[in-house]
């Protein structure tokens, strides 16, 4: 069962919270054209979290949204957190990935986790390196392949 593509978003700078955007353009090897962690230097290209993660934080009372923990993707309906490393995805038309890392460290404290005292991109959050680039819209699917 597929998921959806629920945010789009992307910063100039790292360490901020991210901007939602209509759409973007992934290179391969690379990342999303214009964020702040595309590189072809490393394989944490993309970074992607579950607006059930998200929810969780809301939950807890905290006025949070899609960006707001630095994720490039924000998706609905698969299950990220449990995907081993090298899982290929299928994202919009075009766009191939496959997971690089799951969760990651977080060297300092962030806003939510001082407000929360806890923060669900480091232990729910995941990462992928781009192998085949496109455009990705909101709403588009992302899909486990076989």
């Amino acid at each position: 069962m597929p998921g959806k593509i629920i945010s789009l978003n992307i910063s100039e700078k790292k360490g901020v919270r991210k901007r939602p955007v209509n759409e973007v353009i992934l290179k391969s090897g690379y990342g999303i054209e214009g964020d702040a962690h595309a590189s072809s230097e490393w394989h944490r290209q993309v970074s992607l979290l579950a607006m059930e993660s998200i929810k969780k934080m809301q939950d807890k009372g905290l006025d949070v949204k899609p960006g707001d923990f630095a994720e490039n993707i924000t998706t609905e309906g698969i299950d990220l957190m449990n995907l081993p490393v090298g899982t290929l995805l299928a994202i919009g038309e075009d766009v191939s990935a496959e997971v690089s890392q799951i969760g990651k460290e977080c060297h300092t404290r962030c806003a939510i986790y001082y407000q929360a005292g806890d923060c669900v991109m480091p232990k729910e959050g995941i990462f992928v390196k781009v192998l085949s680039g496109g455009i990705l819209k909101k709403g588009d699917r992302i899909k486990v392949i076989p």
